[in-house]
């Protein structure tokens, strides 16, 4: 489990075929206070730690999660951003995000409001029932709260701070990003189809 806070933007230093897609990342994270099989969430994609070095960790992506996420989009260079596994006794700042990306939503807008950037994008049919105003998404892997919402569009309004300390100051029309929907909606949505 995770929180959507960002603790630190990566890089993706090599991406290899290996039957599965094999990625090193490089970070600012501690390796050595990393275990071999972690969990780090990587653009929001909850990926495991299988080998580790200072200032770097590989992974292993599985066809389906290249297919379902932005992943196959990544390339050497590519700026991610990434969070540790939620600890007992840490701090819940954003939401429960889980890693498991439901879906890629597009940007389709993209407009400075004073020192702050109000982003539109559009999410799968399937998920826009799932996306409320004032209600929590996982965008990217990062907790942000939305806007408001107009059919498959909504908005979120980024803060110099999150422009800042995750990826999201590099947005651009046409990004396809990972969207996990708030784990409450999913199943106040499933408990009204009992209704």
């Amino acid at each position: 489990m995770f929180t959507g806070i960002i603790t630190d933007i990566g890089r993706v230093a090599q991406l290899q075929r290996r039957g599965d897609l094999r990625v090193r990342i490089d970070t600012g994270y501690d390796m050595a206070r990393v275990d071999l099989g972690a969990s780090i969430a990587c653009d929001g994609v909850c990926l495991t730690v299988v080998e580790k070095g200072a200032g770097w960790f590989d992974v292993d992506i599985s066809a389906e999660s290249v297919s379902k996420t932005n992943i196959n989009g990544w390339t050497e260079g590519t700026r991610i951003n990434l969070e540790r596994a939620l600890k007992v006794g840490d701090e819940l700042g954003g939401h429960i995000v889980s890693g498991h990306v439901d879906g890629v939503a597009e940007v389709v807008g993209v407009r400075d409001e004073g020192d702050s950037t109000r982003v539109t994008l559009r999410a799968p049919v399937a998920l826009a029932r799932f996306i409320a105003p004032k209600g929590s998404v996982a965008l990217n892997g990062t907790s942000l709260t939305v806007n408001e919402v107009d059919g498959c569009d909504f908005g979120i309004n980024f803060i110099p701070h999150t422009k800042e300390a995750t990826t999201w100051g590099d947005v651009a029309l046409g990004d396809r990003i990972n969207l996990e929907i708030d784990t409450l909606a999913r199943y106040v949505a499933r408990l009204a189809e009992f209704s």
